[in-house]
C-alpha cells in the first residue's frame, strides 16, 4: 500500500499570470504558501482482482481505466500503462472547488503515488511537471502551473513562470515569529459557493490582449509583496492584496459576483486591511488580513453578510503555513529515501 499527502495552497498576489498565454510574453509571478490542509491519495495492489477501483466522492469499479468517469485518474492510469490490479482512493481536508488548488493538489499526489507504485521516486520538480502535463497537455485544461508547484514544493515561495515554460522556485524565508504574526492576522472563510475554475480561466485567457498591462502590473507586484512579508509589514501587504483583488476582478466578468462583493465589503468596512478571493474566482474561499484588534469584528461582519446571503455552508477555516510539499507517508514496497 502507498499513501501520499500533498498540501493545499494560498496565493497572495500574482494569481492568473501563470498561464502560458501570458508568461510566454512576459514573466508570470505568484507569491503563495502551502497550508496545513491536505489531499491524500492511497494506492493498493490487487493482483488477484483483475479490475480498476477508484473511490473518491463516489466509488467506481471497472474492467479498464478507460471506463472511469474521473478524468484525472483515467488519464493518469492510461498514461502510466496501468490497466488492472489496482485500487485507488482519495481523501481531502476540505471540499473540492474551494479556490485552494485542490484539483492540482490531487494531481500532484496522484502522479507521485503512481510513480511510487511503478518503483520510481520522483523529486518535487518532477512531481510538479508531471501533474502540469497531466492537466494541461493530457486533459487540455485552460490552467497554469502555480498550484502544482505550490503543492509539490511546499513552504512559501515566489514562483516565476518563464517564456520557455520553465518555473523558478524562490523560497521566501521568514522567521518563526514573522510567520506566526502573519498567521494570526489572517482570516480565511469558505463561502460555501463552489465553482468550476475552467470557465473563469477561459474568459480570462480570451481577455489577455486587452488586459495585458494589468497582468504585467500584477506580476510585478509580487516582489513588492515579498518585501512586505519579509519586513512583517502586514498592513501594507493587506493593502496590496486589496489592490490586487480589484485588478483581478477586471480580468473577467465572472471572477466575482454580488454575493462575494458583499462579503468582501463587509470585512473591509469592519477593519480588515484587505484581502482577496482565493483561486480563479466566482466562489471558494475569501481571505483577509486584519489587525489583531479587528479580527473579531471582521469575523462577525463577514458571517453576518454570509447569513444575509443565505450561505448555509459558510464557515471559517483555521489556517497555518507548512514547509513540507508532496510526500510519500507510507510505501510497503519502499526501497530507500525520497529525492528532494
Amino acid at each position: 500500500m502507498i499513501v501520499v499527502r500533498a498540501p493545499l495552497r494560498i496565493s497572495f498576489v500574482g494569481g492568473g499570470t501563470d498561464i502560458p498565454a501570458f508568461y510566454t510574453r512576459y514573466p508570470g509571478r505568484v507569491l503563495s504558501t502551502a497550508i496545513d490542509k491536505y489531499v491524500y491519495v492511497v494506492l493498493n495492489r490487487t493482483p488477484l482482482i483483475d479490475k480498476v477501483s477508484a473511490r473518491y466522492s463516489i466509488s467506481e469499479t471497472v474492467g479498464h481505466p478507460s471506463e472511469l468517469h474521473h478524468t484525472r485518474i483515467r488519464a493518469a492510469l492510461l498514461d502510466a500503462g496501468i490497466v488492472n490490479g489496482i485500487e485507488l482512493a482519495s481523501f481531502a481536508s476540505l471540499p473540492a472547488k474551494t479556490g485552494l488548488g485542490s484539483s492540482s493538489t490531487f494531481s500532484v499526489a496522484l502522479v507521485k503515488a503512481l510513480n511510487a507504485y511503478q518503483g520510481r521516486k520522483i523529486n518535487k520538480r518532477e512531481a510538479a511537471e508531471a501533474a502540469s502535463r497531466l492537466e494541461i497537455e493530457l486533459l487540455g485544461e485552460p490552467i497554469g502551473k502555480q498550484d502544482q508547484y505550490a503543492s509539490a514544493f511546499g513552504g512559501m515561495n515566489v514562483l516565476q513562470f518563464n517564456s520557455d515554460h520553465s518555473v523558478d522556485v524562490k523560497p521566501v524565508l521568514i522567521g518563526y515569529k514573522t510567520r506566526l504574526a502573519m498567521e494570526e492576522r489572517m482570516l480565511v472563510f469558505y463561502t460555501g459557493i463552489t465553482r468550476d475554475a475552467s470557465s473563469v480561466l477561459t474568459e480570462e485567457k480570451a481577455n489577455i490582449d486587452r488586459k495585458f498591462e494589468t497582468m504585467k502590473e500584477m506580476a510585478d507586484s509580487v516582489s513588492k509583496a515579498e518585501a512586505m512579508v519579509l519586513k512583517g509589514d502586514f498592513e501594507a501587504l493587506g493593502n496590496a492584496l486589496n489592490q490586487g483583488w480589484l485588478a483581478k476582478k477586471t480580468l473577467a466578468s465572472n471572477i466575482s459576483n454580488q454575493t462575494i462583493d458583499s462579503l468582501y465589503t463587509a470585512g473591509v468596512h469592519a477593519g480588515g486591511w484587505g484581502g482577496k478571493l482565493l483561486g480563479a474566482g466566482s466562489g471558494g474561499c475569501l481571505m483577509f488580513l486584519a489587525p489583531l484588534e479587528k479580527k473579531v469584528a471582521v469575523r462577525h461582519a463577514v458571517a453576518q453578510a454570509a447569513n444575509a446571503a443565505g450561505l448555509a455552508d459558510f464557515r471559517e477555516i483555521p489556517v497555518h503555513f507548512v514547509q513540507a510539499g508532496v510526500e510519500v507517508l507510507h510505501n510497503s514496497d519502499d526501497g530507500g529515501p525520497e529525492p528532494a
